[in-house]
């Protein structure tokens, strides 16, 4: 199949693709802000630069394109016709990049979430919803830790002498 368009509205509509501030990072973003969740976007300092991070929290979310992050790659790479030498590769090495920056932030003790762009169109509350759910379970892993020091004196006398004597 050839392409529809010409090279100069191909080259055109290619250069259109943004990398960040996308419609549906948009979204996601604009419905965990209603629920009242503050939040980063595109931290640089954060492996990845997740489009959507909570620092505190040590939860990154990334919103990828289907194209671009290869969904469904072995069935899907057959769809591009032109370009292949240049278009395989090329999200091959997205991909890849895709696990070594989750495995790494996976080493630093942060939690990653992925959602494809239609997922996030389609199914945006259920998106948002996971996202809820995991920062709920880092703040009650944060509280059981706080509270895990604040119980360890709880077995100890504090006073030097009985209470007998006291009155």
């Amino acid at each position: 199949m050839t392409d529809r368009l010409s090279p100069e509205q191909r080259r055109r509509c290619m250069q259109a693709n943004k990398s960040y501030g996308t419609k549906p990072e948009i979204l996601l973003a604009r419905e965990l802000w209603r629920r009242g969740y503050r939040y980063r976007k595109n931290v640089r300092s954060v492996p990845g630069s997740p489009d959507i991070c909570f620092k505190k929290q040590k939860v990154a979310v990334f919103v990828d394109g289907e194209f671009w992050h290869g969904r469904d790659w072995p069935k899907q790479q057959h769809r591009i016709k032109s370009h292949r030498e240049y278009w395989y590769p090329k999200i091959e090495r997205n991909m890849a990049h895709d696990q070594k920056v989750d495995i790494r932030l996976q080493r630093m003790g942060w939690e990653v979430l992925r959602f494809w762009e239609s997922d996030v169109l389609k199914r945006l509350s259920l998106c948002a919803d996971k996202v809820e759910l995991v920062l709920r379970n880092s703040q009650i892993q944060h509280l059981h830790r706080v509270y895990q020091y604040d119980t360890q004196y709880d077995t100890m006398d504090y006073a030097a002498e009985d209470y007998e004597g006291w009155d």
